[in-house]
């Protein structure tokens, strides 16, 4: 029988192997990607997010969450970000979360650019009016800015169709509202306790898309929680004006103490890494160039206190130089740019220390005496072994020596010697 139907047996076979998983295999669940975002939106907030939507499209997931807390930030990573989310395929969804969040300032932008704004109860969003980073503008630019800020956030509530008046109303008075609030003013879409509950909420909802409009099925997604990597984990450390702070005091004694000591290298090159890493920061920060040049004149009059002898006054004036400097350094209305008065405070007198004792010490070793070799002859006594003037012999030491004076010295008498040229020696006569 199964000569005569050999064909029949191979397409049973082709069927159990293949039919089950059409019938038995469940489909692939739906993704969603989640990021949280805490603090200042800067350049490296900017590339997180864009990246995450860049790999949310290549992943084709349901939805991308961006859990918010920022007081601010920059206008123009701001604006990227909100280029990224206009230009994404997958929808974003900007969720401020959790309990005690917010989304101030440039964060209203983004939450209102999303293509779905979310809140968590106990959280608030508003307070966006422009300020000046990295110098004052006067009232004409004030103006400028606000104005080009209100444009910008209008043309973002009407193409998402929230409320532009409200808006407009967050950027020219910095007006506030609470999440309730916000969704009963139409700034957000949709008030969720937790993430859950977002997902179950926005399950079915239809959005428009950079390619289209698009329903979202999110009610039993997978939830996949994508964080920042360590590259981008340290740029976002070292942005902080107290890290960029420290690390380029650091830099300045690293430096300071391989041109005093060379040959050591390691201060050297940590001092180098320190101070690239901290002008990095700066580049994000806004650094106020006065306060900088303070700060290295404060080091420099550290440095002559223990050369000069000025009783006090250049250590006085490098601290009250480091302070004011350290104040100045970042000029920005926004407290979140501003350095901590109690990291300034002992930074300046630990740099007064630090200088005060290692230059002293350093100078100490260097004007002492040297007590081996060649140079340690210089100051101690010894006999004349011969009569000596221009030429004679001298042992000093217990070791004989070709010797020299400007005076004649017999032998037997006592000497001294002056100093050292090549192998001879300069002496004089020993007087008691």
């Amino acid at each position: 029988m199964l000569k005569r139907y050999p064909r029949i047996i191979c397409y049973v076979i082709i069927l159990i192997f293949y039919l089950p998983p059409l019938f038995f295999v469940e489909s692939a669940q739906n993704e969603v990607m989640v990021i949280t975002v805490q603090g200042v939106i800067n350049p490296v907030t900017s590339e997180f997010i864009e990246k995450s939507i860049s790999k949310a499209n290549e992943r084709s997931v349901e939805t991308l969450i961006i859990m918010l807390d920022t007081p601010g930030g920059l206008d123009t990573s701001m604006r990227d970000i909100i280029k990224a989310i206009n230009s994404s395929d997958v929808p974003v969804i900007v969720y401020v979360a959790p309990s005690g969040a917010r989304a101030a300032s440039a964060g209203v932008f983004i939450t209102m650019a999303a293509h779905i704004a979310a809140m968590a109860p106990g959280t608030n969003i508003g307070a966006a009016h422009p300020v000046g980073i990295g110098g004052k503008m006067d009232k004409t630019m004030i103006e400028k800015a606000t104005n080009d800020a209100v444009a910008y956030i209008r043309s973002i509530a009407e193409k998402r169709g929230r409320n532009a008046d409200w808006a407009e109303k967050a950027v020219r008075k910095s007006v506030s509202v609470t999440a309730a609030e916000a969704k009963k003013l139409g700034v957000i879409d949709i008030v969720s306790d937790s993430l859950q509950d977002l997902l179950k909420t926005i399950d079915g909802k239809k959005v428009k898309t950079a390619t289209g409009e698009k329903a979202l099925h999110t009610r039993d997604a997978v939830v996949v929680n994508e964080e920042m990597g360590i590259r981008l984990k340290i740029l976002a450390m070292i942005s902080n004006p107290n890290v960029a702070y420290i690390l380029m005091l650091l830099g300045f004694y690293g430096l300071f103490f391989e041109l005093t000591n060379p040959g050591a290298v390691f201060p050297g090159v940590v001092g180098g890494i320190c101070l690239i890493l901290a002008f990095y920061a700066f580049q994000t920060l806004p650094v106020n160039y006065a306060g900088l040049l303070l700060i290295i004149l404060a080091i420099i009059m550290f440095v002559l206190e223990v050369k000069v002898t000025s009783h006090g006054v250049l250590t006085i004036g490098g601290l009250i130089s480091m302070v004011i400097g350290s104040l100045m350094l970042f000029e920005s209305p926004a407290p979140f740019l501003k350095l901590s008065l109690y990291l300034v405070l002992p930074a300046a007198l630990l740099t007064a220390l630090f200088f005060s004792v290692t230059v002293g010490l350093v100078l100490k070793a260097w004007r002492r005496k040297p007590v081996t070799g060649i140079e340690g002859l210089v100051g101690l006594e010894g006999v004349a072994f011969s009569d000596i003037h221009k030429e004679g012999m001298a042992m000093v030491r217990g070791e004989y020596w070709q010797a020299f004076s400007d005076e004649p010295i017999k032998k037997g008498e006592k000497i001294k010697v002056e100093s050292i040229s090549g192998l001879r020696i300069k002496v004089k006569r020993e007087v008691k």
